[in-house]
């Protein structure tokens, strides 16, 4: 079988909710990526083989494929396929593991993964809350899954809450990370580390390249006064992902494709899994994937060198740390969603595409990455740089 490569990986800057990037129609962003991905590889844009695009709120602006709809905003010929897929907030991640079976499987070579989501055009929750306005239907969950699991609702929020609980994490522990993600994206954005995987974007005239969401000045006691979200909880704003708007994309390609268009690669997918679990819980479900993973990889966490696990909210990748056994400083090292921002459908490509600068720019090996989702999924991408 095939090899499957990366050849290339960006993303746009983070946007605040109604901020810089809220001008941009999701097509017209998820757009550019799909430009830069083709003009810094060369790559004829006739011989991208197909598109698969990660968005979750399919609705509004993100409806009537946005997939096929950002490849007729881009620089693509129209004769380039797409296809939109939704695994909740992995959704560009599965985009990237689907690619990179298409080219392992030889039926195609070269193949763009991306994810797009503007949660402030098309905010998070409205492809269900406008249907409900409205009086059709009776939501997602079923009857059926309703006397199954005993809820009426799944709900992240509540998740996050039982996963604290769970592991024994308090306000404080989740206070601290929060922290901790801030200053860790502070320092990388005033180094420069996401220079090179950022596409810039037009903004009145402006080239928006610097991550919206960071706190340079967060402190501690300011984090700590933001209410949480439900009384006696330990989730707040503060130490939960940011909503964001943004786009990201991969090219992955097999060496058929590397040797015809001269590409180099920047990294080898060295292992693909996905896995379910409970609903309920939901967002602790990277933790089995995981172990599961490395044992399918025949590798220990120790062989990894660079992990992002996405923070959803901050009891999740504390949680994948206390038990995987996993090295702190090796997690997330240029800070994470709680400060760069969660746009959802595009968080999977994006986390790869700071995952592989990352471990470049340090000359490391290999880097894992993972992210909860939504119906307890979980998807793991462990790459070897090159």
């Amino acid at each position: 079988m095939a090899e499957a490569y990366i050849v290339e990986a960006v993303r746009t800057a983070g946007g605040r909710r109604g901020g810089k990037l809220a001008g941009w129609h999701p097509a017209d962003l998820g757009a550019e990526v799909l430009n830069a991905l083709v003009d810094r590889t060369g790559v004829d844009p006739a011989a991208i083989d197909d598109v698969i695009v990660g968005c979750v709120t399919q609705g509004g602006e993100q409806a009537f494929h946005i997939g096929r709809n950002i490849v007729l905003a881009s620089k693509l010929p129209q004769s380039v396929p797409a296809v939109t897929i939704d695994r909740q907030c992995g959704s560009s991640q599965q985009a990237m593991q689907f690619a990179a079976q298409a080219v392992m499987s030889g039926t195609q070579d070269l193949v763009i993964a991306a994810g797009v989501e503007s949660m402030t055009r098309t905010p998070m929750f409205s492809n269900v809350s406008l249907y409900a306005k409205a009086g059709i239907g009776e939501g997602p969950v079923s009857p059926r899954i309703r006397e199954r699991f005993g809820v009426n609702e799944f709900s992240q929020f509540t998740g996050a809450e039982m996963i604290a609980q769970k592991y024994g994490f308090s306000r404080d522990d989740l206070d601290r990370f929060a922290l901790e993600s801030h200053r860790r994206a502070a320092a990388a954005t005033q180094a420069g580390a996401f220079d090179r995987e950022i596409v810039a974007v037009d903004v009145d005239g402006d080239a928006h390249r610097r991550d919206e969401g960071i706190r340079f000045d967060a402190t501690i006691e300011g984090i700590g006064q933001v209410r949480t979200l439900v009384e006696g909880g330990v989730i707040t704003a503060a130490n939960a992902s940011q909503v964001c708007d943004g786009a990201s994309g991969v090219i992955i390609a097999n060496e058929k494709a590397i040797r015809e268009h001269g590409l180099t690669p920047l990294a080898r997918i060295h292992n693909l899994t996905v896995t379910g679990g409970d609903p309920v819980i939901m967002l602790e479900e990277p933790i089995p994937a995981t172990e599961r993973a490395l044992k399918r990889a025949g590798m220990r966490i120790e062989d990894i060198d660079l992990y992002e696990v996405n923070e959803a909210f901050a009891p999740v990748p504390l949680a994948w740390l206390k038990m995987i056994g996993a090295d702190p400083a090796r997690l997330n090292v240029n800070g994470g969603a709680i400060a760069l921002g969660h746009p959802l459908g595009a968080s999977g490509t994006k986390l790869m595409a700071t995952l592989i600068h990352a471990l470049k720019a340090r000359g490391k090996r290999y880097g894992l990455q993972t992210m909860c989702e939504g119906g307890g999924l979980a998807n793991v991408t462990i790459v070897e740089a090159l």
